[in-house]
């Protein structure tokens, strides 16, 4: 089989180191009996053939890629080429890259961040029903919805790997602990089963990015519908997607499973789903005006858009508080990965957990005199410390202290931070304002995204900037 003129006439592409080569060559047997058109080198290349250019010309006119990553795939300098081929065209031209695991392999950094395929382990009629599965994707069909995802997807502490897009579409993103994933799917088919749009780690596909696949799904949620537990309380993905959507000012629409709310979470009505009960009538109307109101809307809602979920219960079940220590170190783990903005957003929510302010969102002056002294001096030493200096409570009040309180003194403020750049700037919605982040004492902001639905935000948001640089001026 070969390729004319750029046509495609390959449905993958297979890359391997040599050490390999008798297991690929079964497996690509087994997916040739399927009907696949497979790039093979011991079996597509013919005598006389220039080998780089039939390569490179394969890879072209191949709608797939497999690297097949075994325990010596990158101690090859050929296999190392190949596969940077393979990542080129999947950056350039939407190649699928599939990493698919044999032998004693780990997972390599290289494929750290895609949905691979795991062969380890596997033999007669176990292996060719996985080659099977494999097939039907490499001939474009339809890859069934897995009941949640493997454990190394669960993982959000990855840096990004490309910036985002507005490809993803809007849809109601099912987040959960491995725990309750029996839950979570139900939850899915419940949702998609009335005609809303869903998705959850659930719907990830061989190949996928899946870094950037769920921080694209939760940029344009309809809302995020988090499953709380005390499992996902002690989950650092959960954590991870609940301040990415925050970031995003998303809406939240966590459902109690077992235990007590997430401290994140506090300020949110939930849905009490402790029976095991799925969403009723009266929630699922609730969902449904969701979607109605963001059909149109391909933006974060404007700070002071009316919310669409109720008030939290005047006596909700208590939120789970976290160990300060815990809590500084997933910070310095964000700030570690240059996730500024997560990092920001989790500062404001320890400083209200500290004084029992989770559920109201903001902090009062009496509050903030009631801030320890070790929260405050931990959270300044991190952001100080990697940034350079350039962030943190020092830095900010080096620049611009809060004078005696009164209302008025929150605009010098915000405008030496570089939060506005005149007192007569509108102040953006959340993602919009930290996108122009990099000014000297920018971070942290101290503002709350879940509270900016209500009309006195920015009243809000203006009582927790003066209550906790009254604290800081107190110490001199």
């Amino acid at each position: 089989m070969r390729s004319c003129g750029g046509n495609v006439v390959y449905d993958v592409f297979i890359s391997y180191a040599a050490a390999d080569g008798d297991w690929t060559g079964l497996l690509a047997e087994r997916l040739k009996a399927h009907g696949v058109r497979v790039f093979f080198d011991r079996c597509s290349l013919r005598p006389g053939d220039i080998v780089v250019h039939e390569l490179e010309e394969a890879i072209r006119a191949s709608t797939h890629g497999i690297q097949v990553v075994g325990p010596r795939t990158m101690t090859e300098p050929w296999a190392r080429q190949e596969y940077a081929a393979l990542v080129q065209a999947s950056a350039g031209r939407g190649l699928r890259l599939i990493p698919v695991l044999c032998g004693d392999a780990d997972l390599p950094a290289f494929a750290g961040t895609r949905v691979w395929v795991d062969f380890r382990e596997l033999s007669g009629p176990a292996f060719d029903a996985k080659a099977a599965e494999l097939a039907n994707v490499l001939r474009g069909g339809e890859q069934p919805r897995k009941p949640g995802a493997d454990e190394e997807v669960l993982d959000l502490a990855r840096p990004r790997t490309r910036p985002p897009t507005d490809s993803a579409q809007p849809a109601f993103v099912v987040c959960y602990a491995r725990a309750d994933a029996a839950y979570g799917e139900r939850l899915v088919d419940q949702l998609s089963g009335s005609g809303l749009p869903v998705w959850s780690l659930g719907h990830l596909k061989w190949g996928d990015d899946y870094l950037w696949t769920i921080r694209q799904r939760l940029r344009h949620a309809l809302a995020v519908v988090v499953l709380m537990s005390p499992e996902a309380e002690e989950s650092e993905d959960v954590t991870r997607e609940i301040l990415e959507g925050q970031r995003h000012s998303r809406e939240f629409f966590p459902v109690l499973l077992r235990g007590e709310r997430n401290y994140l979470l506090a300020s949110s009505w939930y849905l009490d789903a402790r029976n095991g009960d799925l969403p009723g009538p009266e929630a699922m109307r609730l969902l449904r005006r969701l979607h109605d109101s963001h059909r149109s809307e391909r933006r974060s809602p404007a700070p002071g858009t009316p919310p669409v979920l109720p008030l939290p219960a005047a006596r909700p079940v208590p939120a789970v508080r976290s160990p300060a220590r815990g809590s500084l170190a997933t910070l310095e783990a964000l700030l570690a990965e240059h996730e500024t903005e997560h990092a920001d957003l989790l500062t404001t929510t320890l400083l209200l957990e500290a004084v029992g302010r989770l559920e109201a969102g903001w902090l009062r002056r009496s509050d903030g005199r009631r801030l320890p002294e070790s929260l405050i001096s931990g959270i300044d030493t991190l952001w100080s410390r990697s940034s350079g200096g350039t962030y943190g409570f020092g830095a900010q009040t080096r620049l611009a202290r809060a004078g005696g309180g009164r209302h008025s003194d929150f605009m010098p403020l915000s405008v030496g931070y570089g939060w506005r750049s005149s007192p007569d700037e509108t102040v953006p919605t959340y993602q919009r304002f930290t996108s122009a982040a990099g000014n000297h004492a920018f971070f942290p902001t101290l503002r709350n995204p879940q509270s900016e639905r209500y009309r006195d935000w920015y009243d809000q948001w203006t009582e927790t900037v003066l209550a906790v640089h009254l604290r800081l001026r107190e110490r001199g």
